[in-house]
């Protein structure tokens, strides 16, 4: 059984060392310099003010426009060519001119650039030598899932100090992404390398889940089998341990010993992070759930445009289905904003963000024993935030499962069952360090994460160095060894 344990821990690392390596270098980098995204705050900085003194078509006549197709959620903003209507169907978004009901995709590569233009000058950065760089399906920093609703991507290069780009769908003509030097080049280094990342296997996810799922799964068994040997490999000797290794074995033996737990629960977290579905609730809604939280509305009952109680520079409007009722949602700035409710033919102001109220009259159709809504609050187990500041979140708690809703925009945060919330200590916790008490404590948090990521890169130093040693030892004695 131990000669067993020992193969497997030997040969596993001995080809999975230099990974461990750089898991562990590129989670420090990765801490300091996250993998390019545009903030919400980025977003709707770039916006202009809309234009509501122009002709427009109502929003109902733009769903129209569409057919048959069922809308999640849409909104109204103003680009460089006119006002469009930004409709949000199952598994794409569609841009429709709300002056002539025309399909508003961004084709021409000059109008992306305009628009890249105009939105980087609102955020105040340097647009002067703004050029088109590419158009394109998939780069290193468009590869994740939520562009493709989006693609293919203008890619807009500003050439200002910091070397900034704008990424504009070429379906919604929005500014969907903005990355910078400093960005792009510690990434190389850190999320590209610790993700196993490259353009030409990520771009097709279903080959990247898999092979890094059991090149994580491999990396698990030879963090357990090493768990199981170290204290194995221990004896008694003049009532002291010692271990039975010398030289960089003994080095592995006690650093392998003292980083025993870190190691352990951040590799298999690690692995856990690739579970998506496979033993792990997904926290998606079912069919049942989605017709309660969400529902379909009355969409056709959006017959005006501009809607009556607005004034003031509005930069996007947004209409969105909660609990099968319709809502609009006027936005002037980032946490400034007014939600009203269609109420019998009329709107009514519900407030900047939406009540308990009519959180608990949704909750109250789910079935079960659900209880009152409750505001997430700083600190929480489950921690969730809203994109807008100072917006509330809120728990419904439905038997097993807990709903978490964004007051802001009447958005479904995730669903948690048992399942997600064992799921949410095993990968993120343990990954991530997200411990309510940590968070609290972000400075002794960056702490604790660069000391234990450094301890493990020391560690699986010393395994490579074995790893290439045995292998010279193995090449060595090929070449001795006699011909037959």
């Amino acid at each position: 059984m131990i000669r067993a344990l020992i193969l497997t821990h030997r040969w596993l690392s001995i080809l999975l060392g230099p990974l461990f390596m750089l898991w562990f270098a590129t989670g420090i980098v990765m801490h300091f310099v996250p993998f390019p995204a545009q903030t919400e705050g980025e977003r709707f900085a770039g916006l202009a003010p809309l234009d509501l003194a122009v002709p427009l078509h109502a929003p109902a006549e733009a769903l129209a426009s569409l057919g048959s197709q069922p809308a999640r959620r849409m909104r109204l903003m103003q680009r460089v060519d006119g006002a469009v209507y930004v409709i949000a169907t199952p598994g794409r978004e569609v841009a429709i001119h709300a002056d002539s009901l025309a399909a508003a995709d961004v084709t021409d590569p000059d109008l992306a650039l305009a628009i890249a233009r105009a939105a980087a000058q609102r955020r105040g950065l340097d647009a002067a030598g703004a050029a088109i760089a590419a158009l394109g399906d998939y780069d290193q920093w468009t590869v994740p899932n939520r562009f493709d609703a989006h693609r293919p991507l203008h890619r807009i290069a500003l050439n200002d100090a910091d070397g900034t780009e704008f990424y504009v769908s070429s379906r919604t003509g929005e500014v969907v992404l903005d990355t910078t030097r400093f960005e792009r080049g510690w990434n190389y280094v850190g999320s590209v390398v610790h993700w196993i990342y490259p353009t030409v296997l990520r771009r097709d996810w279903a080959a990247w889940n898999v092979t890094v799922w059991w090149l994580s799964l491999a990396a698990a068994i030879a963090a357990v089998t090493g768990a199981l040997l170290g204290p194995l490999r221990l004896r008694l000797r003049k009532a002291r341990l010692s271990s039975r290794y010398r030289s960089w074995h003994l080095w592995h033996h006690w650093a392998g010993l003292i980083c025993m737990q870190f190691v352990l629960t951040w590799i298999v977290s690690g692995w856990l992070s690739m579970d998506h579905g496979r033993l792990f609730a997904t926290g998606q809604l079912t069919a049942s759930e989605d017709a309660v939280l969400i529902g379909v509305p009355d969409w056709s009952a959006l017959t005006t445009i501009p809607p009556t109680g607005l004034s003031g520079d509005v930069r996007e409007i947004e209409w969105f289905a909660f609990g099968g009722r319709l809502y609009q949602r006027a936005r002037r700035a980032l946490g400034q904003q007014q939600i009203s409710v269609r109420d019998r033919a009329t709107w009514r102001p519900v407030g900047r963000f939406l009540q308990t109220a009519d959180i608990n009259a949704t909750a109250d159709h789910l079935g079960g024993h659900c209880g009152r809504a409750t505001e997430v609050e700083a600190g929480d187990d489950y921690p969730f935030v809203s994109d807008v500041p100072g917006a509330p979140v809120y728990r419904i708690v439905c038997g097993d499962a807990w709903y978490h809703v964004d007051a802001a925009s009447g958005a479904l945060l995730e669903k948690l069952d048992s399942s997600r919330r064992a799921y949410r200590w095993l990968y993120q916790a343990l990954h991530t360090l997200d411990f309510p008490s940590l968070l609290a404590h972000p400075t002794l948090r960056t702490l604790v994460i660069v000391g234990l990521c450094a301890c493990g890169f020391a560690f699986s130093i010393t395994g490579v160095v074995i790893g290439w040693r045995r292998l010279r030892f193995l090449g060595i004695a090929a070449r001795r060894k006699p011909a037959s």
